[in-house]
């Protein structure tokens, strides 16, 4: 009996790689695969999105408190550029993200909640002030 995707997608995942290993494309879920493999590249896409936020809530918190900058905030902003620049050189098809205008505005928009939950900031753009190349740049350090 095959097992449900719905009861255990663990098991499901197993079961599946090892029906393709066998050849048996007969018994494939297919329709639940495609679903899979669909969620694989969003979650690159999540992933790209979520380290730009912290790294531009790092980098507005590093120029609106300049009293408070430190080694943590140096490390992060320092391990999320590279973690950034790894994802778009594995996965190149990310990129054009990069000159997406909506996505920009949502990843902003996700740093500056990022920063108000932690501290009360006035005054901060409605939108990015750095191209994308600045915030990747290792020696680019807003003031």
């Amino acid at each position: 009996m095959p097992i449900s995707y719905q009861d255990d997608i663990v098991s499901w995942a197993n079961e599946q790689a090892r029906l393709i290993r066998a050849g048996r494309f007969d018994l494939l879920d297919i329709e639940h695969i495609a679903d899979e493999i669909e969620d694989v590249g969003k979650s690159e896409q999540r992933e790209l999105s979520n380290r730009m936020a912290l790294l531009l809530a790092h980098l507005i918190k590093w120029q609106y408190q300049p009293e408070r900058q430190g080694s943590s905030w140096l490390r992060t902003i320092k391990e999320q550029r590279k973690a950034i620049i790894r994802r778009l050189e594995k996965t190149p098809s990310l990129k054009p993200e990069l000159q997406d205008n909506t996505w920009w505005e949502m990843v902003w928009s996700d740093a500056i909640s990022l920063v108000l939950a932690e501290v009360e900031l006035t005054n901060l753009p409605d939108i990015c002030p750095w191209t994308a190349a600045e915030i990747l740049d290792e020696v680019f350090w807003p003031v």
